[in-house]
């Protein structure tokens, strides 16, 4: 029983050994599966070194968009998203809207070359950046960035002026709707309190009002005997720098008071009565 045992682990071995020799990827049970095959994609580099290339919509087009690797969304003009059917024919932008901001959409079929992609958002506006290439390089109907580009692995070959995409299985989240919720949490208005704990003690409790936009940060509390307290530190002071570097937010300061090595003496400003007053203060071990 355990000859014949092995002798199948030598044969599906054999097998497997035999369809990866043939260029095809082998499953657990010795089906082939075919490699994802690269796709080159020409593109036309504009005197604004920006990329540009030839997409099609929903089967309308070819389309000339600029191909950029740093942008987080893409965008199509108004024009181009009710020719090709992203938008609805009676569709129209908000009363508040800007650049005819007509929000994020999905395209249905996206063409690039011999790639295809489906249901990729966009949104759809008139943005001046792109109008003005439009203008004086065009047509320049849009920008291609994140929800197309993070679906494969790329080459770019500037002196053949060609991109080269292999499918990598990966399907990019929304970035959009990440950067909304990002926005929607800085218009809190009751943000929940961050605590900033550097790696000595100062001994000192900071506080920045949201509609403080005065230079400095305010020194709240002072503990008694420490070394905020031992080096003259008051409570109402105001600090300007710490170690030499500005202090307007309580991040400002948690970054300064990091590079501080316990028991090495920093000058900290502070203003006291509408004066600058500069303090040396020796913070200690501990948190």
């Amino acid at each position: 029983m355990a000859r014949r045992i092995f002798l199948a682990s030598v044969s599906t071995a054999f097998l497997a050994a035999t369809l990866a020799g043939t260029g095809g990827w082998s499953t657990a049970f010795g089906t082939e599966v075919d490699k994802p095959i690269p796709e080159k994609v020409p593109f036309e580099l504009l005197k604004t070194m920006h990329m540009a290339i030839q997409i099609k919509i929903n089967g309308k087009g070819p389309y000339r968009v600029i191909f950029d690797t740093g942008a987080p969304v893409m965008l199509l003009n108004t024009k181009v998203a009710r020719e090709s059917g992203v938008l609805g024919k009676n569709a129209k932008p908000s009363l508040f809207s800007i650049w005819g901001n007509m929000g994020q959409v999905k395209i249905k079929d996206l063409e690039i070359a011999g790639l295809k992609v489906e249901d990729v958002p966009v949104i759809v506006l008139d943005h001046p950046t792109v109008e003005l290439l439009n203008k004086f390089l065009g047509p320049i109907e849009g920008i291609i960035g994140f929800p197309f580009f993070a679906r494969y692995r790329m080459t770019l070959d500037y002196q053949a002026r060609e991109l080269t995409f292999v499918a990598n299985g990966f399907e990019p989240p929304d970035a959009m709707q990440n950067l909304t919720k990002m926005v929607m949490a800085l218009a809190d208005e009751n943000p929940k309190p961050i605590t900033l704990a550097p790696a000595a003690q100062w001994g000192m409790m900071l506080a920045k009002e949201k509609d403080d936009v005065k230079p400095g940060i305010s020194i709240k509390e002072v503990l008694p005997e420490s070394a905020a307290a031992q080096a003259g530190v008051k409570p109402g002071d105001r600090m300007l720098t710490l170690d030499g570097r500005w202090t307007d937010t309580l991040a400002d300061a948690f970054l300064a008071s990091e590079k501080v090595k316990p028991g090495t003496a920093a000058r900290v400003v502070i203003q006291r009565a509408g004066k600058e007053i500069e303090i040396t203060v020796k913070p200690r071990s501990g948190l």
